[in-house]
């Protein structure tokens, strides 16, 4: 299982003619893991942890809703809480903001109140008619108001109604006093604070047109992908004028708006729409001026690279021609991140119960009942958070492995009628079937790479502000370190993955594979992620740009709104993710066609016997390619033999 051996013989490469599995320990070694995290699961389960979570238990260790055994040297437990299913708090304000606990008394009761009880009296009343008692289990109700220790065995006064529904068996409150002065506090401070103000009712008010901005962007990323498939042989140069015309075009109406605004100001208006009309201004200049940054840069990028395009057209014509074959390819974002939402549910859902996992154990100081794990089992928070980082990297690497799996069917298949049904579907019953130990293990080196980097992150965030400049630059330093080291390891695995794909390697044997192919195409390489990421960069900023622009219009024009920066940010980051997710997968089939092309040129050289896999329009490429090398390496002929003839004459 070495990664690299001391000598590279030729690989001989043999797309979809032979499969088998691959990583084989890998798989065992992520079974065996994922094994070890549903025992934790069964631990929460088993201990009555997951009970505890859903039902809720007292401050004596007694769970509601069931009847319970008595623990030893505890007051209060073992009772019979079958028709107490409710679990009632006596100062629910009490909280440990540190830990995330409520400190108060836990008692289980049979009913949360609906109304408002503001006297001793309304609590012995509330336990006589509806058979509730929410004072302490040793205090009967006709002694709440005559028990000299009301004040600590009774709910603070007053109880607040709680929610029809409760949350987890808990009586929570609808409105908290202590809540209620914290709200009271930002109240004023968002009163006084007439700025915040402005913005949080400019976000209020315009929340119609943040919707409609919203489903804006959406359209335009469905549009871009069409356009991405009908004319993607021009799409570089079109996205490219548009993003220009766009570019000047929006600095120059931000700069009109500007001065449009200014003159407003002018005119005769009240104190109040005088103070939002100046501060609309003060929003356009910002814009304007960081508007005109981003266009000279976005210009002096585009002219450096205007002549490293040609393999980047082609293989985005290709990757239009895939989306035809495989328009399922569109939807594996959601897939994916449908999957990533159960397990997350599901590993929160685990960490909650671990929260109550452990032996009851009574705090001397207060006396009330809290549950722990002590030794080894203390230690399986960590392996479950380890477990949340493996499984989602996981579940990601899948969809690229997918994702190629599918690409390099329809790459290296000839007659592209032949192609499966639903090459998607193969690809997953492949990967399945095939490279789940080299998805594991892909997705195990990342997770290698993340846990030292939050690890560290965590650090600097404790640290901030104790430690000193050098120590604080140090931290920085190994944190963007290991970021730039987990974004190569990324792309690596995603060419592994491609490769594997392609010959059913092992994922070190297909990483080196990789890494080889890549090392001898590193210029095109680099013309492919610049030029290529580049491009959908500007498709992603196009829609971001397309979509603030109809909202400059939209809410410049509304006079009666107030500030809308915070509006526009919130619409132009939606738009941004929507773009990314449509083009990520667009993103991922340019890296597979690209190493799909490079070893297609590297076995084949058009002859009989040993023809080009490749689409037409790459032929086309790698004939112009050809030329051209020709040409060259003719005129150099041309130019050698002229200076030996100078050379001899001279002689």
């Amino acid at each position: 299982m070495g990664c690299c051996g001391s000598t590279q013989k030729e690989r001989d490469w043999k797309p979809l003619e032979q499969r088998r599995c691959t990583d084989i320990p890998w798989l065992l070694l992520f079974i065996l893991f994922n094994i070890g995290m549903l025992c934790i699961c069964g631990f929460a389960i088993a201990t009555g942890a997951a009970t505890r979570l859903v039902s809720g238990y007292d401050s004596y260790g007694n769970t509601c809703g069931q009847k319970n055994a008595q623990i030893p040297g505890i007051e209060h437990s073992g009772l019979d809480h079958s028709n107490r299913k409710y679990v009632f708090f006596l100062d629910p304000c009490k909280i440990d903001i540190a830990k995330r606990k409520i400190k108060s008394v836990a008692l289980c009761v049979s009913k949360c109140p609906k109304v408002q009880l503001d006297t001793y009296e309304d609590l012995t009343k509330f336990a006589t008619v509806n058979g509730s008692a929410l004072c302490t289990y040793d205090v009967q109700p006709e002694a709440y108001s005559s028990n000299p220790n009301k004040d600590v065995k009774c709910p603070k006064l007053p109880v607040f109604p709680s929610a029809s529904l409760p949350v987890f068996h808990r009586c929570m409150p609808v409105d908290i006093s202590c809540f209620a002065t914290f709200a009271k506090a930002f109240i004023t401070f968002v009163s006084d604070n007439s700025v915040l103000h402005r913005v949080i009712a400019g976000v209020m008010m315009a929340k119609e047109i943040i919707m409609g901005l919203c489903l804006l962007a959406l359209v335009l990323s469905l549009i871009l992908m069409v356009v991405i498939r009908y004319i993607s042989v021009l799409l570089v140069w079109i996205l490219t004028a548009v993003v220009v015309i766009g570019s000047v075009g929006g600095c120059g109406i931000l700069w009109w708006l500007y001065v449009d605004q200014g003159k407003a100001l002018n005119a005769t208006m009240p104190a109040h729409d005088l103070e939002i009309a100046h501060d609309n201004q003060q929003a356009l200049l910002i814009y304007a001026i960081g508007a005109t940054i981003f266009t000279v840069l976005l210009l002096l990028l585009m002219f450096f690279m205007r002549k490293r395009v040609a393999l980047t057209i082609a293989l985005f014509h290709v990757a239009g021609k895939v989306f035809t074959h495989l328009p399922l390819l569109a939807l594996q974002p959601f897939w994916t991140f449908l999957t990533l939402m159960l397990f997350w549910v599901y590993w929160i859902s685990v960490l909650l119960c671990l929260g109550t996992a452990g032996s009851p154990v009574k705090n001397n100081r207060t006396g009330l009942v809290e549950f722990k794990m002590d030794g080894p089992l203390q230690y399986m928070v960590w392996y479950h958070a380890v477990g949340l980082i493996w499984v989602s990297e996981f579940i990601l690497a899948c969809q690229q492995m997918t994702i190629a799996g599918a690409v390099v069917t329809y790459y290296f298949t000839r007659d592209k009628s032949q192609l499966p049904f639903t090459p998607i579907v193969s690809s997953v019953l492949r990967l399945m079937r095939f490279h789940l130990g080299t998805v594991a293990k892909g997705a195990f080196i990342i997770t290698l790479v993340e846990i030292p980097r939050l690890i560290l992150t965590y650090i600097h965030s404790q640290l901030k502000g104790k430690e000193n400049a050098c120590a604080r630059c140090m931290l920085k330093a190994c944190i963007c370190c290991l970021w730039c080291l987990e974004k190569c390891l990324s792309y690596l695995n995603m060419n592994a993955y491609t490769a594997t794909a392609i010959n059913s390697t092992n994922f070190c044997t297909s990483a080196r594979d990789a890494l080889f192919i890549l090392a001898e195409n590193a210029l095109r390489v680099a013309a492919i992620n610049s030029v290529g990421d580049f491009v959908l960069f500007l498709g992603k900023i196009l829609i971001v740009s397309c979509t603030a622009f109809a909202g400059v219009l939209s809410l410049n024009y509304q006079r009666e709104y107030s500030v809308w920066v915070l509006p526009l940010i919130i619409v132009c980051v939606f738009a941004f993710l929507v773009a990314h997710c449509f083009l990520s997968v667009f993103e991922i089939v340019v890296d597979v066609l690209f190493l799909c092309f490079a070893i297609d040129t590297k076995q084949n050289d058009g002859s009989p016997g040993r023809e080009y896999y490749m689409d037409k329009s790459l032929m086309e490429f790698v004939e112009n390619s050809r030329k051209a090398t020709e040409k060259y390496s003719k005129a150099e002929g041309d130019s050698r033999e002229m200076k030996s003839m100078t050379g001899g004459t001279l002689a």
